[in-house]
């Protein structure tokens, strides 16, 4: 990534929020560096150095700030094929990736070799894989320290250190602090039994369009939409174990950021638990960037973002759920399919009782058993493929998955066309640039009744179709009311 420094030090002395997460500035004569929107009085010009991550900042021997808190900057898009891949990869690397694995599996699996990762990843971070976990890793430490009351050894084995010798030289080696001296900034906890954490995003956020959005697609029993606040319930199988518990988001009411609280029970699944709010939440998205591109279809609503998965399996199902039935007739199906498949929890909500069934008990399960929810057998068939495909890695429905390879892989699975391959690009995948045109919402929006009509008048949106789907879909709820 190459960085013009007048242009950066133009950003950090106004503050600017378009650049929070894109660039960070260090300061050489304190040896600290910050986001561009931190609030200290800006530093000399002279005195300033950028780096493209916080990795790289870190790096060069820098530590960061205790007031603007760099590990809460929000993350980037890209729709560049190269940035896309190293984005990718730290998709990955804060899923963890690297602790059950090595960096050549995590090539393999974006299908490049370990030396063009580390290529491409240089490339845009200023680093390599490795440096750039060890980074997250002290971060998250930084921010549980800050946030929580989680006792220190916790936290060290939470955010992925060996041993908790080894996260406390590293944490004084780097940040030169001992990590209990963060606990005087420790905010108030969230309650009894549940962590809070606050994900940062670059404004405009339109977050009751969002939260409206999931809402209205809710499976019962797995995720509810209540006074403003979207919850659900949570599985992650990390290192051969599974964690369970339930995830409550809501807008925080002073600051650009969403207020994310995490039941106890995910402590030791924290970073993909996170890494998964994110892109449930599209918070990587740079909305001046895509309002560009889209013209005068976003000028009404900037802030319209493309709600993302938790559980890209349990998007992909919704979605053939959702084949040829409206919104409110496939959320009914959902909620009966996670009644009958899915795993009980207990929680502090009424209205969360259960886990969205894995994909390998959905792969396990006969035929007969998945239609008699009132779906033709062809879908309940198209289920139990897809299942398997999950199950038995051959199809990986995460935002850093290769997005053509996916694409085929999902349409050679009967009964997925390219509305529903496309829709599971679009929200499972996070891909910007999905466009399922076939849509009935998307033509009606578009005024034509021809998919390859919907599809033409699309291009002029590229990269970002994905967002005028949104817009579409949006614009069109609205005239209705």
């Amino acid at each position: 990534m190459t960085l013009d420094p007048h242009t950066c030090y133009r950003a950090v002395r106004a503050h600017d929020a378009r650049f929070d997460g894109r660039f960070y500035v260090a300061v050489r004569s304190t040896r600290i560096y910050c986001r561009p929107v931190c609030t200290v009085r800006p530093p000399k010009r002279e005195n300033c150095c950028f780096y493209p991550s916080a990795a790289a900042a870190e790096s060069a021997g820098f530590r960061p700030c205790l007031r603007c808190r760099p590990e809460l900057a929000p993350g980037n898009a890209s729709v560049d094929a190269t940035s896309r891949l190293a984005q990718a990869a730290a998709s990955l690397i804060e899923d963890a990736a690297l602790e059950e694995s090595n960096l050549a599996a995590l090539a393999q699996r974006l299908g490049i070799t370990d030396r063009h990762l580390r290529r491409a990843f240089g490339a845009e971070f200023g680093v390599s894989p490795v440096e750039f976990a060890q980074t997250q890793r002290l971060l998250l430490a930084k921010r549980l320290l800050t946030d929580t009351a989680l006792p220190v050894t916790d936290i060290a084995f939470a955010s992925g250190f060996g041993s908790v010798r080894r996260f406390n030289a590293l944490f004084r080696e780097r940040y030169r602090l001992q990590p209990k001296q963060l606990r005087r900034h420790a905010a108030a906890p969230a309650g009894e039994g549940a962590l809070a954490f606050e994900l940062s995003f670059r404004p405009p956020y339109d977050w009751a369009a969002v939260s409206a959005f999931l809402g209205a697609r809710a499976i019962a029993g797995v995720e509810a939409l209540e006074d403003g606040i979207y919850r659900r319930t949570a599985r992650l199988r990390i290192e051969r174990r599974t964690h369970t518990g339930w995830i409550a988001v809501a807008l925080s009411k002073t600051k650009p950021a969403l207020r994310v609280t995490v039941s106890a029970s995910l402590a030791k699944a924290l970073p993909p638990v996170l890494s998964r709010v994110k892109a449930l939440m599209d918070l990587a998205c740079n909305p001046q960037e895509v309002a560009q591109g889209l013209g005068d279809l976003a000028k009404a609503n900037p802030g319209l973002r493309v709600p993302g998965a938790f559980d890209g399996f349990e998007v992909a199902v919704r979605a053939i759920l959702g084949q040829q039935v409206t919104v409110a007739a496939a959320r009914t199906v959902a909620g009966r399919f996670a009644a009958e498949f899915g795993e009980a929890i207990e929680t502090p909500f009424a209205s969360l009782s259960r886990v969205f069934p894995s994909a390998e008990k959905i792969s396990e399960t006969r035929l007969g058993s998945i239609a008699k929810f009132g779906m033709p057998e062809a879908r309940a068939r198209t289920i139990i493929g897809l299942a398997r495909a999950v199950a038995e890695g051959e199809l990986d429905l995460m935002p850093n998955a290769d997005i053509e390879q996916t694409l085929e892989r999902l349409r050679a699975i009967p009964g997925i066309g390219e509305w529903t391959a496309q829709y599971i690009a679009m929200r499972a995948l996070s891909w910007p640039d999905a466009f399922p045109h076939a849509d009935y919402g998307v033509r009606k929006a578009l005024g034509v009744s021809d998919p390859r009509a919907a599809l033409a008048a699309g291009e002029a949106w590229r990269p970002w179709r994905a967002y005028a789907v949104i817009h579409l879909w949006h614009n069109l709820a609205k005239a209705k009311e």
